[in-house]
């Protein structure tokens, strides 16, 4: 696996872990927040696994129904990264 590989499954774990936990804090089913949010059940499943990095747009879609905003939901993903992380084009350079 390439290091930009392996940051993206970081990065990825990272907001898998934040949306589970917010989803289960506010008490709705993974069904519930696809409802609200208009994504389907299996992509909320997938983003909660870390196996999808969601777009800038779901971000904010998931945040609207997580009563939070998009800067919050993104702040929380980062407190959960390493603080060595080091950007793409820092690995790109090497």
């Amino acid at each position: 696996m390439a290091a930009g590989d392996k940051q993206g499954a970081t990065e990825k774990r990272a907001f898998a872990r934040v949306l589970s936990q917010l989803r289960l804090e506010r008490h709705l089913t993974q069904e519930a927040l696809a409802f609200e949010s208009g994504y389907h059940p299996k992509y909320i499943s997938l983003l909660e696994r870390g196996k999808y990095s969601p777009s800038l747009t779901t971000i904010l879609e998931l945040a609207e129904v997580l009563h939070l905003s998009g800067a919050d939901l993104v702040a929380r993903v980062e407190r959960l990264l390493p603080r060595t992380r080091k950007r793409r084009r820092e690995i790109r350079l090497r």
